[in-house]
């Protein structure tokens, strides 16, 4: 009888521990799992992987340190597993942090490798939105001044389905352009383009996201931002200009030349007329306003260059003739 009794008040009292326990320990478990997912999810890829091969590392080696430890009586087995627990937790950490390092001396020493044996492979080209929108990369691509492979990152990709889903008429033209333009060139078989996955989502500027992704692959930025292209160089990641591109190879002009130009508005100055070549130079010409919507001969006076393009400053060919 009084084993029956002291029976069901253990119960009883193992009922009231966990009825009064049991809640927050599943809501701290409920909370737990919740953060670790969500880190999970805001990890890059790469970085996980760092971390998990950390993690493995620091128990291999609390294990191989633990095997004499284990002789120890009593205490070989507390021991062993503290040490469990301190590598692993400091390889995880390790691997998470220095996973970059880690990769940049792998990829040195590979391309010195291949340097060795005389071979050679083409940096990755990473396309950001501005210049997908532009269009002019698929006739770059295909003229093969471009080499390695094309990449596209998820986020920038999630920009221009945002853009062409704008109820801007003009933005959702532009989205939906630079969507056809990366279908274009998917199709093509001069160049390999790959999405990659890995969102940043611990980064909230797309242009820091492209910086981030350049370093971590030994990549080459492809853009005509010219905000994005300064960036680029403040971290020293290399970047690859099409404006710039378009620039060098535009004919050379020099003062004294002559040119056909239609004028088709009127200056900032006054009297001033402004004209562009084929190649959308702009020329402003002077003393040209009166000749607006007509074709005419100038004689080059003097060529500005900037970071926005060239400018060309003319005067009518029949002005000298006067003079």
């Amino acid at each position: 009888m009084e084993s029956g009794y002291l029976v069901g008040l253990l119960v009883f009292s193992g009922v009231l521990i966990g009825l009064l326990i049991g809640p927050p320990v599943v809501r701290g478990l409920m909370i737990g799992t919740k953060a670790a997912t969500q880190f999970v999810l805001k990890t890059p890829t790469h970085e996980l992987m760092g971390g998990i091969i950390g993690l493995v590392s620091g128990w291999i080696i609390a294990l191989v340190i633990s095997i004499p430890l284990l002789r120890i009586p009593v205490l070989g087995d507390y021991v062993s597993i503290v040490l469990g627990i301190l590598l692993g937790y400091m390889g995880l950490v390790v691997g998470l942090r220095k996973t970059d390092e880690l990769q940049g001396v792998f990829s040195r020493s590979d391309r010195v490798l291949r340097g060795l044996r005389g071979g050679s492979e083409a940096s990755p080209k990473i396309l950001d939105t501005s210049v997908i929108i532009d269009g002019r990369i698929a006739d770059i691509t295909k003229s093969g001044f471009l080499e390695g492979d094309l990449i596209v990152p998820a986020f920038v990709l999630e920009e221009l389905q945002h853009i062409a889903d704008s109820s801007d008429v003009l933005k959702r033209n532009r989205g939906r352009r630079g969507l056809d333009i990366l279908n274009r060139i998917q199709k093509e078989p001069y160049c390999a383009v790959r999405i990659i996955e890995d969102t940043y989502g611990d980064l909230s500027e797309v242009d820091t996201k492209l910086v981030k992704l350049a370093k971590d692959i030994n990549g080459k930025v492809v853009t005509n931002d010219y905000n994005l292209n300064k960036v680029c160089e403040l971290h020293g990641v290399p970047v690859l200009n099409i404006n710039e591109l378009a620039n060098s190879v535009k004919p050379v002009v020099l003062p004294g030349e002559e040119l056909k130009v239609h004028v088709i508005k009127d200056g900032k100055e006054q009297g001033q007329g402004v004209g562009y070549l084929d190649d959308g130079t702009m020329i402003v010409v002077d003393g040209g306003r009166r000749y607006i919507g007509q074709t005419v001969a100038v004689l080059v006076t003097s060529v500005l260059q900037t970071a926005a393009g060239r400018m060309i400053f003319a005067k009518p060919k029949s002005m000298e003739r006067a003079l």
